[in-house]
């Protein structure tokens, strides 16, 4: 069964009693959405479905069901370009992310939060915040954090790759757990627009949806930069330092002797400097590297301009000088090699 149209809680409070859920998975089959709901399964595996949805759609936690077990859950996710955009509604829970890897390269990202109702707190880098429906918030879906929903809730959440966000807002690392009003300033615009693309997902064309993913990256790049305003100087320094080192990575992605002393050079920065600036990220200068490469031989692999080139092709475009290596450390971090990717 497909459907074109979304049913999207906007107001709920902590007293509604949540409406059934629709039992299947409920997909767009304009906007490539689907709908996954608790209601699909039986009462006593809900729990363990749950948390194998949220880890394989979003990130590896672990979750706490409400005190008297009555599990109720939905999420609408759509893929939004280069982010996805998700509606949220559920009764309490808790979610904690422990320390460890991403369990996927895809999950490598940051999560905007906009409440639409209920009660929301974050922690995560010894901050916290509490929103208020209508607040943003954002977190690093890589490194620990805690989330406790106490009562009936629905909020938003917009997937944002690492990258694209970090490119955006130097510093944007420093933004977590920190509180964007929604009544007010950027949050208000923000938080009105998102609010209001996901009401309207429904109806909207497909590239009329699609064209609202780049305006809401600006709004919440806009948003959360606001908070980086008032740092200090030795703060703005080093962000700016990263976004030049990264900026460097990205226009020499192609080369194989890329490493960190060039780098380093590059930018006129020494190489512990530059390396103490990727470990703010949890991460290292040839790390990122390795990402970016891979990322952009996984976008290649499905671009049709580039059908006729032969995977080792595509790997040497962007810096790797091994193809049997760059199979191997493909199918490592997406799960299959680069030919099952591509389709053939």
């Amino acid at each position: 069964m497909e459907s074109k149209n979304f049913f999207v809680i906007m107001r709920l409070s902590s007293e509604t009693t949540l409406l059934p859920f629709v039992h299947m998975i409920v997909r767009d089959s304009t906007l490539n959405g689907f709908k996954l709901s608790t209601a699909d399964v039986a009462p006593g595996e809900r729990y363990g479905w749950l948390m194998e949805v949220i880890r394989r759609e979003y990130v590896k936690v672990e979750v706490r069901p409400p005190g008297d077990g009555e599990l109720y859950n939905e999420m609408t996710i759509y893929p939004w370009k280069d982010s996805r955009l998700s509606v949220i509604r559920s009764r309490p829970i808790g979610i904690e992310r422990l320390p460890g890897e991403p369990h996927r390269a895809d999950q490598d990202a940051y999560f905007a939060v906009v409440l639409l109702a209920g009660r929301y707190s974050l922690e995560q880098q010894g901050k916290s915040v509490i929103l208020r429906p209508g607040d943003l918030t954002l977190y690093d879906a890589t490194r620990p954090h805690r989330i406790e929903c106490p009562a009936n809730f629905a909020k938003l959440i917009v997937s944002i790759p690492r990258t694209i966000l970090g490119r955006r807002v130097p510093g944007i690392e420093r933004c977590t757990a920190l509180r964007v009003p929604g009544d007010r300033g950027l949050g208000a615009v923000a938080s009105s627009f998102i609010r209001a693309a996901a009401s309207q997902a429904g109806q909207l064309k497909p590239d009329e949806f699609q064209q609202l993913s780049g305006h809401t990256l600006d709004l919440l790049a806009a948003a959360f930069a606001s908070l980086l305003s008032g740092t200090p100087g030795v703060a703005r320094e080093r962000s700016v330092s990263l976004a030049l080192a990264k900026d460097f990575i990205e226009r020499h992605l192609a080369d194989p002797d890329l490493n960190a002393a060039g780098i380093a050079c590059g930018v006129g920065l020494s190489a512990r400097y530059i390396r103490e600036l990727f470990l703010e990220e949890g991460t290292s200068p040839m790390r990122h590297v390795w990402r970016r490469r891979l990322e952009n031989c996984r976008r290649d692999l499905l671009d049709a301009r580039h059908a006729g080139r032969h995977v080792s092709e595509i790997a040497f475009r962007w810096g790797f000088n091994d193809a049997s290596h760059f199979s191997r450390t493909f199918k490592r971090h997406f799960g299959c090699s680069p030919r099952e990717y591509r389709g053939y």
